[in-house]
């Protein structure tokens, strides 16, 4: 059967199609009376007519939708992110559609996929680890909310941030506070403000304690990198007192490879080697022992996103605090080797 049309609407009431959108975008009052505002109820119950809600909102220049740019989602905090902006955004009679970058690893570059579909969008919300993806939208003047960011850097309308760096402070100061003094920081081998900052507070808490070393390494965001970098670090230092009875992980992907490659070394962990995560992903319970690290609460991150997206099409000023993180000790960190 075939879909009945605003036209097919309009021939049954006897009237215009634009009657038939004012009546039915509830835009009739002083311009079409109240017979033919009826008549053209009627004709459109009698017929099943619904109206294409996403098409009339491309005539209004608002569609009630809002895009999430995330890197791949092979990391479950961006689903998490997505969770909590699409609960918010359907209390508010919202869409969010996902756009997770489908370059390789989910950073860099991305195609434009959005050509045809600016104007079908309110605002965007989106991951500092997929910034690169915006070029693909630069130009739409579209409200932007950045997750994860800078904000000193300008050019979005909000900001929403975790507590990054005191994630990774209160990180360094468990290991110190369980006597390590030598610490190997895996960092992740991504340009983005994020990872800079926590580059940066594992360095500031260090330094708070006389006596302590930092060495660092590089990874991709994989299992195989992390361990691939980790054993080439921890090589190059031999055993004793110049090797790091300690490594800090700027994520628990990265921190799962770090475990892989004290193993591979005859390393046990957390008894020659503590190693911690960021995160808190399922991961960091999968694993043997279980991962000490940081807990960031991605649905907040999400729900936050979403709120400040709102006030600023509202034409209200975002400005809320960084989101509280947590410090969850487990098995993976104890004190150091006596020998050490």
């Amino acid at each position: 059967m075939t879909r009945p049309t605003s036209r097919d609407v309009a021939r049954a009431a006897g009237v215009s199609q634009a009657t038939v959108s004012l009546v039915l975008g509830d835009k009739w009052t002083g311009r079409v009376s109240p017979r033919t505002a009826d008549l053209v109820r009627s004709a459109a119950a009698e017929l099943g007519y619904r109206p294409n809600l996403a098409a009339r909102g491309l005539r209004l220049g608002t569609t009630r939708t809002a895009l999430l740019v995330v890197p791949a989602l092979t990391n479950e905090f961006f689903a998490r992110v997505y969770t909590g902006a699409a609960r918010v955004a359907a209390a508010h009679d919202f869409g969010v559609v996902l756009y997770p970058n489908p370059s390789p690893g989910g950073i860099g570059p991305a195609r434009d996929p959005f050509a045809s579909a600016r104007t079908a969008l309110d605002g965007v919300i989106a991951s500092s680890m997929a910034v690169d993806a915006l070029e693909a939208i630069k130009g739409a003047d579209l409200p932007l909310v950045m997750l994860d960011s800078d904000p000193a850097a300008g050019g979005a309308a909000a900001y929403v941030n975790p507590a990054i760096a005191d994630g990774i402070r209160r990180t360094t100061r468990h290991l110190v506070g369980l006597g390590h003094r030598h610490v190997l920081h895996l960092a992740a081998d991504v340009d983005t403000w994020t990872f800079h900052v926590r580059a940066l507070a594992v360095a500031e808490a260090l330094a708070e304690t006389p006596g302590t070393r930092l060495a660092s390494t590089r990874a991709a965001l994989t299992v195989d990198a992390a361990r691939a970098a980790t054993e080439a670090a921890l090589t190059r230092r031999s055993a004793g007192s110049d090797r790091p009875t300690a490594i800090v992980c700027d994520d628990d992907i990265l921190a799962a490879g770090a475990c892989k490659a004290a193993r591979r070394l005859g390393l046990r962990v957390p008894d020659d080697l503590s190693v911690t995560g960021f995160d808190d992903l399922a991961l960091a319970t999968a694993v043997e022992p279980e991962l000490t690290t940081v807990a960031l609460p991605a649905e907040q991150v999400g729900e936050h996103g979403m709120n400040a997206l709102l006030a600023v099409l509202d034409g209200r000023t975002w400005d809320a605090p960084e989101l509280p993180v947590e410090l969850v000790v487990r098995g993976s960190t104890a004190a150091p080797p006596r020998t050490a």
